[in-house]
């Protein structure tokens, strides 16, 4: 009875007052409203039209229920960063699977995504059509010359200066979206594309594409760490803190989806379809408020894809240096500046499209880790499970990743594929969805969980 009162008791001390947790979700939240939070709602408007809802459905899933599922996974975990959770299955693939999530959210696509997003929200409104390219060009180079400079001397002014921009951005935004639903810019269209049938399975793909899911696998540790300053230390209460402030923060982001991806429906019928979802925001700020409605966007979408950059560039030389002591931190902020700047040149729309063949082959991965850790005690954390549950969806997901390569690349399947492809196309539920891999990952934890149960209690 002692015990169970202590507990108790301990409890009730682990909670924080409503302010703190909104404090620790409105930063969450600034982690995550991003470059890829503005755009690819606007895009799935424009394309989804009449279906907007199940398609904005599917999209908040992936986006936002997400990114809150691997918060709370490594707050369950009580790993210390994702390569120890990752560790589970494998040593090696820890390394690996880290890597690559870093590369994605780093230099590969997130990090090239904010300079270009910034230029095609802020900049390409006031450059000529010929100039388009020379203008990417010359913005990116100062875009990513002030990331260099502020990512080899990090100082408070960029987290300040983050602090201001954030709510400045939503107060914008939000200014903006009512402003839609009051006096709309069209008529909402026929849907395009894969939107016509299985909107929302489309919907929950796209999702995929603003990278919060993986990235809340690295940002987890740091809320975590700001729930711990607060005096909070049991598992218990960490995940108890976890959940109302990630709550807050998807709340945040699902009502700004909501509303772009309305401002994009609405948006077709005055400006027809974007390319990208770029424009999209920069039109609508001129439709409404005319040249200062332009220049105030460009201004804070900028400095707000800055700082982005800045603690990309950051995060990713943190922990490269600690695969490899032997490059030092500034040498490895040169290489994934100069790599970003690279990159961004390609422009928007190659920088999506080239991404997408990598979230199809990692997000299944990173979301089957999430199950796991939540599912972890129910088969005393065995590594067997871990493995072949990871070897299961990484076979199905590769093909998902090269399948969508080929169709970004507008070639045929390279002919080794066929057979396999068509193996699973007939055998597999959802597996033309691009959800092939769930059901077979549910499987083998099920089937080995039971065994591994089994042969515990045998022994």
């Amino acid at each position: 009875m002692f015990k169970a009162s202590k507990k108790g008791t301990d409890m009730m001390n682990e909670k924080l007052p409503f302010s703190k947790y909104t404090a620790i979700g409105v930063m969450l939240f600034a982690l995550f409203f991003g470059a890829g939070n503005l755009i690819f709602p606007a895009l799935l408007g424009q394309n989804a039209g009449t279906n907007l809802w199940p398609a904005v459905a599917g999209f908040l899933i992936t986006g936002v229920g997400l990114p809150l599922l691997g918060i709370l996974a490594m707050g369950f975990s009580g790993s210390r960063n994702l390569q120890e959770l990752a560790s589970r299955v494998n040593p090696i693939y820890a390394i690996f699977f880290t890597s690559l999530l870093y590369l994605t959210i780093g230099p590969f696509f997130a990090l090239p995504r904010t300079g270009t997003v910034a230029y095609e929200v802020g900049i390409t409104p006031f450059v000529s059509e010929g100039f388009h390219q020379g203008g990417l060009l010359i913005f990116t180079l100062l875009f990513f010359i002030i990331t260099l400079w502020f990512s080899l001397n990090p100082a408070k002014i960029v987290d300040n200066v983050g602090k201001i921009l954030a709510p400045g951005l939503v107060i914008l935004l939000v200014i903006l979206l009512v402003t839609v639903v009051i006096r709309p810019m069209g008529t909402i269209q026929a849907p395009v594309g894969n939107y016509t049938n299985g909107a929302f399975v489309k919907g929950f793909l796209d999702g995929y594409n603003t990278m919060d899911a993986i990235a809340s696998l690295v940002f987890g540790i740091i809320v975590i760490n700001s729930v711990r300053s607060f005096g909070i230390t049991t598992k218990g209460g960490i995940i108890r803190a976890t959940t109302i402030s990630g709550l807050i923060a998807i709340s945040l982001l699902a009502a700004i989806y909501i509303g772009i991806a309305y401002m994009g429906a609405t948006s077709t019928e005055a400006f027809g379809l974007s390319e990208n979802g770029g424009p999209v925001l920069s039109n609508a700020a001129s439709y409404y408020f005319g040249t200062f409605g332009l220049i105030l966007l460009a201004l804070l979408i900028t400095l707000a894809c800055l700082t982005t950059a800045i603690g990309l560039v950051t995060a990713c030389a943190e922990y490269f240096q600690t695969l490899f002591p032997r490059f030092s931190y500034k040498s490895l902020v040169f290489f994934f500046v100069t790599i970003s700047f690279i990159f961004a040149n390609f422009g928007l729309t190659n920088i999506i499209t080239f991404s997408v063949p990598v979230l199809m082959f990692l997000y299944p991965l990173a979301i089957v880790l999430m199950l796991l850790t939540f599912l972890s005690p129910l088969f005393n954390h065995k590594r067997i499970v871990y493995i072949l549950t990871i070897a299961a969806t990484f076979l199905i997901s590769i093909f998902d990743g090269l399948k969508s390569l080929c169709q970004s690349l507008e070639i045929d399947y390279f002919g080794w594929m066929m057979p396999i492809v068509s193996f699973y196309e007939k055998t597999l539920p959802l597996y033309n969805e691009g959800l092939g891999w769930l059901l077979p990952a549910l499987v083998v934890i099920i089937i080995t969980a039971v065994v591994s149960r089994l042969l515990r209690a045998s022994k």
